[in-house]
């Protein structure tokens, strides 16, 4: 019975080879290798779409400059134009690194992100973002030289100061619901204002209706895309105002910032009459809004954003037209 019990607990015990279990080996998967960022995805990842955020406000301000002396300064309105979007295209750089990093953008919705994905090093794509801002540093310094307006440095220093730290450094402000301030003063009243100024060192009313138009929209794009992302963003205690007020709130204020500057171009209209063309802009703006009220899917937000561009480009190439006109 005890050598008949033995054979059976020997018969029935796991034969080892090496130390394993005999049979199949269960392994931990590997991760796919990620493919290196193509030059496609170094486009993407400057999010072009944002681009007339930093169009818009020259404009804008070009065509309040036109209105003080007639003239069109053209080498300043270019210089002007490369400061503003070398910048946004270094803060889209700047972000894709810090998000990156911090691991915000594991799961976001959108175009590519080049440091999440790990296509790109996140030192490559912080010394990718670090020339777009010493570029835009170059320009700025070359319209210093030209109006002699030295104090213009500090103004340069302070907006790239603010690029920077939009999500970058240990306390980003864009992870402190200050996201939306610092947007409608930089590429609303610092953008537009500044444009101006270069050019006629002079800051007519218009301009100042102009920048704050402008500046709501760009609010408008950046609501948008901070309503696609809320789910990811409180996920990964990423605090933006979305995140704080809820997505009814932020639909409520993406349509008072979105339809606000249509009230100033009605109000400049009864002083320059083709500022009622502004109007057409609704036509990408209408769209944009319908979306943020009935979209689905956070994906459908990618739409209502690049439409709100399209709708603050728009905006500010017709108001340019009406002062000039």
């Amino acid at each position: 019975m005890a050598a008949r019990s033995r054979h059976r607990k020997h018969s029935g015990s796991t034969k080892r080879t090496g130390g394993h279990p005999a049979g199949p080996r269960t392994r931990t998967p590997r991760a796919a290798p990620v493919a290196p960022a193509t030059a496609g995805d170094w486009i993407d990842a400057a999010r072009l779409r944002t681009l007339p955020l930093a169009v818009s406000p020259v404009i804008a301000g070009t065509g309040a400059a036109v209105l003080v002396d007639g003239l069109f300064h053209w080498a300043l309105a270019l210089a002007c134009l490369a400061v503003a979007v070398l910048l946004q295209i270094g803060v889209n750089y700047a972000n894709d690194y810090s998000d990156g990093i911090r691991g915000t953008d594991d799961e976001r919705v959108g175009p590519a992100r080049l440091t999440a994905l790990g296509k790109a090093r996140p030192h490559t794509v912080l010394i990718v973002a670090l020339v777009f801002f010493a570029l835009a540093a170059v320009a700025g310094l070359a319209i210093v030289i030209r109006t002699q307006e030295w104090w213009l440095l500090l103004v340069g220093a302070a907006a790239i100061v603010a690029a920077w730290f939009y999500t970058g450094g240990k306390r980003p402000y864009g992870y402190m619901a200050l996201g939306e301030v610092f947007v409608f003063v930089f590429f609303g009243l610092v953008a537009t204002l500044g444009t101006t100024w270069v050019q006629v060192r002079s800051l007519p009313q218009e301009a100042w209706f102009a920048a704050v138009a402008v500046g709501l929209l760009a609010v408008a794009v950046l609501l948008a895309n901070n309503l696609r992302d809320i789910d990811q963003d409180r996920a990964v205690g990423k605090r933006t105002l979305s995140t704080l007020i809820g997505r009814r709130a932020t639909q409520a204020l993406f349509t008072l910032c979105l339809l606000a500057p249509f009230g100033i171009a009605a109000y400049l209209a009864l002083f320059y009459p083709i500022a009622w063309l502004v109007m057409l802009a609704l036509l990408a703006g209408a769209p944009a809004l319908l979306i943020v009220w009935t979209y689905r899917a956070p994906r459908e937000l990618v739409v209502a954003l690049a439409l709100t561009s399209v709708t603050s480009l728009a905006y500010s190439a017709l108001l340019a037209w009406a002062f000039i006109g």
